[in-house]
């Protein structure tokens, strides 16, 4: 079946978790593995929301299946499922807000990354670069140090094949390489082409592709996998182009998964990609659906076992520095 995440999100059924606050943070275990905490962590894909301020359209109230969502998670939430980690920074990532509500979540991240308490150093921001507006939008927000990337999820129903590659998108995705600031590619994956195709007429702007370009884990679509894959090389082909390893435990089948149906996925990008080009997310509370982050953050390390230290060095920490333009 060919069903983006965002689909997935609203059509799984195989929800069984936590059904609240405190049921999820009952669900995080205790810290003994010293293999998870050996390296440093960077979490490029870091999730908050407070529904007390935000209205998150993709998240649907009549649906059992997403009400471990249905909640509102902030730093502290965030600190509790990740302690013991090394988690050392995070970089917060959009959550697809009303758009009238894009301008207020800019300002309450900057301020998460200003505070002291907390370890967010860099922000990736909503945004619609295939509107009239969209310049007047990010140009005083660039100024700001802690914003590092914009991201439109482009797999939305209403987000039609090919968006990216409209000329206005296009011409905007140039202006945020002026600006310094990146883009995160969320898109379906038989679409990833399109991504590299946009990379190549935006030399000069940093394109992320989030949660390995979103082909789920369980997919038996020949032709899907082959036009995920096809996307994937094209897009590493193109130098200002890097693969988020995220997301993907979200597609498994809670409580049927292991590390080893993660495997094919993640090192199909991880070997297209190399590794100076592929970052790490933790893509939670999402990944709460069907992993604790700590299960999701075990399993990544068993697939990358096989790898150098220094590959994994790599992935957790060192090339989001470079990537997001930390400090």
């Amino acid at each position: 079946m060919n069903t983006s995440r965002r689909e997935f999100l609203a059509h799984s059924t195989a929800i069984t978790g936590a059904v609240g606050l405190g049921s999820a943070l009952q669900g995080v275990e205790s810290v003994a593995d010293e293999s998870v905490q050996s390296v440093p962590i960077i979490d490029t894909h870091q999730h908050l929301w407070d529904l007390d301020q935000f209205k998150l359209p993709w998240i649907d109230p009549d649906n059992a299946a997403q009400e471990p969502l249905r909640h509102t998670f902030l730093i502290p939430e965030y600190r509790h499922h990740t302690q013991g980690l090394n988690v050392v920074k995070t970089v917060y990532m959009e959550v697809n807000v009303h758009p009238d509500q894009q301008q207020q979540e800019a300002k309450f991240v900057i301020g998460l990354c200003e505070a002291e308490d907390n370890n967010m150093s860099g922000a990736v921001i909503g945004g619609y670069p295939h509107d009239d507006e969209f310049a007047d939008y990010i140009t005083p927000l660039a100024k700001n140090d802690a914003i590092k990337g914009v991201r439109t999820v482009l797999h939305d129903p209403d987000r039609p094949k090919g968006l990216c590659l409209q000329p206005k998108f296009v011409d905007n995705i140039h202006r945020l390489g002026d600006l310094g600031v990146n883009f995160d590619l969320c898109m379906r994956p038989q679409e990833v082409r399109d991504g590299a195709r946009l990379a190549a007429k935006c030399p000069g702007t940093r394109l992320v592709i989030d949660h390995c370009g979103n082909l789920g884990v369980n997919s038996t679509d020949a032709n899907l996998r082959g036009q995920w894959e096809d996307g994937i090389r094209a897009a590493a082909d193109q130098e200002n182009v890097f693969i988020k390893i995220s997301g993907i435990v979200a597609s498994a089948t809670k409580g049927k998964w292991t590390a080893d149906d993660l495997a094919l996925n993640i090192n199909f990008c991880l070997d297209a990609f190399g590794e100076d080009r592929c970052v790490f997310g933790g893509d939670w509370p999402v990944c709460l659906l069907v992993a604790s982050y700590r299960e999701w953050v075990k399993a990544l390390k068993d697939v990358l076992r096989p790898r150098s230290f220094e590959f994994r060095q790599k992935l957790f920490h060192d090339n989001a520095i470079r990537v997001y333009r930390l400090t």
